[in-house]
């Protein structure tokens, strides 16, 4: 069983290393090859594509989250914020903006790290999410 575990936190953290790689633009495959891969990311993380998962509420999605095995929530958090901050850069829009902004405050709240990077992305999806009045998620 803790095998199992092993396994599950691997793949979110390969997950979210794919994410970074995608937002750094350091990733030197082609598109089909990338998007392929993030498909099989997400199917292997969430059991689900990605127009599946957007289409869940915030709420919906963290307990789904809760659910899990308490250790592996932090790396949840912040792979969904990843997710979501991914593709607001790709289409900004208010769902993917304020969905970004939950995760990534409930994984600083989980976690207790402090992380300029994720302030920094905070800053830009709040400015976003002010400026063309939000609502919820």
């Amino acid at each position: 069983m803790i095998h199992d575990k092993d396994y599950i936190m691997r793949i979110v953290k390969q997950f979210s290393e794919l994410l970074a790689t995608m937002m750094l633009g350091k990733n030197e495959g082609e598109l089909n090859d990338e998007q392929t891969l993030f498909e099989t990311q997400m199917r292997n993380a969430f059991k689900m594509d990605f127009d599946e998962l957007a289409g869940k509420s915030a709420a919906e999605m963290s307990q789904w989250v809760e659910a899990k095995d308490k250790s592996h929530q932090i790396g949840y958090y912040e792979l969904l914020g990843n997710l979501f901050y991914y593709k607001f850069t790709i289409d900004p829009n208010i769902g993917f903006a304020l969905k970004a902004q939950t995760f990534y405050e409930k994984w600083l709240q989980e976690s207790q790290i402090f992380s300029l990077p994720v302030m920094s992305k905070l800053a830009e999806l709040k400015k976003f999410a002010d400026s063309n009045n939000g609502v919820d998620v």
